[in-house]
């Protein structure tokens, strides 16, 4: 058997990096676009290792102010109308409000002005948006899944139907506008009458939600679901 020299197999060493060489250099480039894709997936994988409880911390600080701000005017309000029931000055103010709430007696009025606790509104959008990744809500601001019945106003059509008729929704300018059409919604609909007046008695959060089957189809587990919610997340603690 013949060996080769250490100058044969030198030289066949050599050879075959300068070939490697040149093919390497003569492929392409990976496409730019391909490389953007990537990217694109890294970064999707990244948003999703983001905890449940980081989540929930940023919905929470995404709506919490919006509906502390209405809280608030609607509370002003509500004590500034308690304290002027009988002063003549305000009886225009006074019509106005019970026009605009659908209510006559000035008992009635007071039971539709005073808000509850923000820890129920709290929990009813995260309900209704799922913890805001409704596309009712990415699209249209609506956070507690308010239908509309009103074509000349905005609106959105949900993905399911009822019948063959179409479920639309009501589209907000921002988040606060929903939260303050919300909270009107609970004060003269006829379907939270009880609620309203629980409210005067009480301010516990885990009792009224009771007064709310009506909310949803689902009925008494619907209220179930809010009080667990509640509990669940703490949410009492954003109560005043």
């Amino acid at each position: 058997m013949k060996f080769l020299s250490e100058n044969t197999i030198l030289s066949f060493l050599i050879i075959l990096l300068i070939v490697n060489i040149e093919y390497a250099f003569s492929q392409p480039e990976m496409p730019k676009a391909h490389v953007t894709k990537i990217k694109k997936v890294e970064k999707k994988l990244i948003s999703d290792v983001v905890s449940i409880s980081e989540k929930k911390e940023h919905f929470c600080n995404l709506i919490v102010p919006a509906i502390n701000e209405v809280h608030d005017e609607l509370e002003l309000q509500y004590y500034d109308i308690c304290e002027n029931l009988t002063n003549d000055e305000y009886s225009q103010k006074i019509s106005d409000l019970k026009k605009s709430y659908q209510v006559e007696s000035n008992e009635e009025l007071l039971m539709a002005l005073k808000p509850h606790p923000i820890s129920i509104a709290i929990a009813q959008a995260a309900i209704e948006s799922a913890w805001g990744k409704s596309r009712f809500f990415k699209e249209a601001n609506n956070l507690f899944g308010m239908w509309s019945i009103n074509e000349n106003k905005p609106r959105i059509a949900a993905s399911l139907m009822r019948g063959e008729k179409t479920i639309w929704l009501k589209k907000y300018s921002n988040i606060k506008d929903s939260v303050r059409d919300y909270y009107k919604t609970l004060a003269r609909s006829s379907a939270y009458k009880d609620f309203r007046e629980l409210k005067m008695e009480i301010d516990d959060p885990l009792i009224l939600v009771q007064k709310l089957d009506k909310y949803s189809e689902i009925g008494a587990k619907y209220t179930q679901d809010l009080s667990s919610m509640i509990k669940y997340n703490k949410l009492y603690l954003y109560d005043k």
